[in-house]
């Protein structure tokens, strides 16, 4: 049988993080790992009033199959929501996605061919790479900087690349609080980065989970509004951060004629998202206090964040040599470890200890791994457990770092 499988399929290793959260199932363990929001601010309330009332009202209707670009009521509620950050699309520039993933696969399923090349940020999350890699893509990636993208690096590899009659298909960007670094990308390099996809004609994808996210610092407008729908930018969307995961419902927003074809890829796949889902993101735009609860989301998550920030602070002295990112927003941090360390054996013997957090290496390009870095989620731990976990996760870096001298000198 194997023998049949489609050639990209026989090395195909799928979404490395989901595949060691299989590791992580022990009720005792200590989890930094999944990208997870927190249950504490999922508006519970609002999602079983909405269930039932649409359940009661709408049986037929909302068991069945429902259209393929999504629930116009939802769409609609979108387009308002989005004007609060100046962006302006129509009925024609939007469709539902079942999740955010679902919103990347289909961008990479309409784009890439074989061996079509990547322009991206180098870590980038580990998602999109998992995606994309099934279109068998190759990658052209330049290391994120303190303030976002590698622009003018990134600017000279293009420009090598078309020289070389390989022109890339398109930009993938996570501007804001990326997953995952944390880094945003400022309003200098925004301008700059939209200037080189209109230079070459290149699409520029922004993926916007964590928008509003936001727990200090300015907001900085996002790469669709500065585009002013001159279709070189495609959006995508989620309510998995700013909702709640399990509902899996996102929306991509771009030209038509892109949207166009998302939905004739979407019948193909899923043919549609859950028209009851719908409905519950449709009264969360229009019946909920956004503004409370975003505040409400921002304060947990700036506690927690600041919290985990303190416990680094104490548990890892200057003289480990660890660094790590101090994110304005967003669900990660970004930790750097000594050159020495290999975050994937770390990984392992964390688990022996009964603690997780992903290995940086799953989140870099075909090409350009790197073994000493790893991504921390604290949005989901407890208090109690980022003060314990740290600690475990510290004695494990001493340990390794230990043994790593002893068998250096053995040698």
């Amino acid at each position: 049988m194997k023998s049949l499988f489609a050639n990209i399929m026989k090395e195909y290793e799928g979404y490395k993080i989901g595949k060691m959260l299989c590791y992580i199932q022990d009720p005792e363990m200590i989890s930094f790992a999944g990208g997870l929001p927190s249950s504490d601010v999922f508006p519970l309330d609002l999602i079983q009033k909405t269930a039932e009332k649409s359940l009661q009202e709408d049986p037929d209707h909302v068991l069945q199959y429902s259209a393929i670009p999504g629930e116009k009521d939802l769409m609609e509620a979108i387009i308002d929501y989005l004007q609060k950050d100046n962006i302006h699309i129509k009925l024609e520039n939007i469709m539902i996605t079942t999740s955010g993933q679902h919103g990347i696969d289909l961008v990479g399923r309409l784009f890439l061919e074989h061996k079509d090349i990547i322009v991206s940020d180098c870590p980038t999350f580990g998602g999109a790479l998992a995606s994309f890699e099934l279109e068998d893509a190759e990658y052209m990636a330049k290391d994120i900087e303190e303030d976002g993208s590698d622009v003018k690096g990134m600017e000279a590899g293009i420009e090598n690349l078309i020289n070389q009659g390989r022109k890339p298909k398109f930009i993938y960007v996570v501007p804001d609080f990326q997953n995952p670094s944390s880094i945003t990308m400022s309003l200098k390099k925004r301008l700059a980065i939209l200037s080189t996809s209109k230079k070459y004609g290149i699409p520029l994808l922004e993926d916007s989970p964590y928008r509003e996210l936001r727990y200090k610092g300015k907001n900085i407008p996002s790469l669709y509004s500065l585009d002013k729908n001159q279709g070189n930018v495609i959006g995508i969307y989620t309510f998995s951060k700013i909702l709640c995961p399990g509902l899996r419902v996102g929306f991509n927003i771009g030209p038509s004629e892109v949207v166009k074809k998302f939905s004739l890829i979407k019948g193909a796949s899923i043919l549609n998202t859950p028209k009851l889902n719908q409905d519950i993101c449709t009264a969360f735009l229009r019946e909920y206090d956004l503004d409370a609860h975003f505040n409400r989301a921002r304060k947990y998550y700036s506690e927690k964040l600041n919290f985990f920030l303190e416990a680094m602070e104490e548990n890892f002295p200057e003289d480990m040599g660890v660094r790590w990112t101090k994110p304005e927003g967003g669900l990660f941090l970004w930790i750097t470890m000594p050159e020495k360390i290999n975050t994937l054996e770390l990984f392992y013997e964390a688990a022996k200890e009964k603690v997780a957090f992903v290995p940086g290496e799953v989140c870099y390009p075909k090409g350009y791994l790197k073994h000493n870095t790893m991504r921390i989620n604290f949005s989901y731990p407890t208090k109690d457990e980022i003060v314990e976990g740290v600690k475990r996760l510290s004695f494990v870096v001493k340990k390794y770092l230990t043994e790593n001298r002893k068998n250096i000198s053995a040698k």
